[in-house]
């Protein structure tokens, strides 16, 4: 059996209008993107499982003529996190409302300063050149410790 184009097309249709809503700054686009794309990506599941067939029940139908049952879970998974993520989104939309006046997301100052930094080719004022290791406080070179300095012995103290 051949894949319907038609749905083929349908779920097309709806991820593009997802991605290109999930693009905007509003958080009611943003919701209406992921509702629209998670849809889109639902309707390609049929596809995926194949022709219908017999129920998944061993020992009532033959083995070689069973539905996989994979895509109906996988199905029912999806709905539940796209439940659980429009919900999110609603009261992150709702909250930003009661506290702006409006719904959209701005922009970080820290990221516009990252962007103008980058374009200029200049580290940040918190980058240290010297620290080669993860760990804060350790510079390269360092003989600190743990914010001690280990004893060597033989110093000039000790002759």
């Amino acid at each position: 059996m051949a894949p319907n184009l038609t749905l083929l097309l349908i779920a097309g249709f709806l991820i593009a209008c997802g991605v290109y809503l999930l693009l905007e700054r509003s958080l009611t686009r943003i919701l209406i993107g992921i509702l629209l794309a998670s849809n889109g990506v639902n309707l390609l599941y049929p596809i995926i499982a194949g022709p219908a067939r017999l129920p998944a029940f061993i020992g009532i139908s033959p083995r070689d003529g069973i539905t996989d049952p994979l895509p109906q879970a996988m199905v029912l998974t999806s709905i539940v996190i796209t439940l659980a993520t429009t919900a999110f989104l609603l009261t992150m939309a709702y909250r930003a409302f009661q506290v702006n006046g409006h719904d959209e997301v701005q922009d970080d100052v820290e990221d516009a300063v990252i962007r103008r930094l980058a374009l200029l080719d200049e580290a940040s004022e918190s980058y240290d050149a010297g620290v080669t290791s993860g760990e804060p406080g350790e510079e390269a070179g360092s003989d600190v410790v743990g914010g001690t300095v280990p004893e060597t012995g033989g110093g000039e103290a000790d002759r």
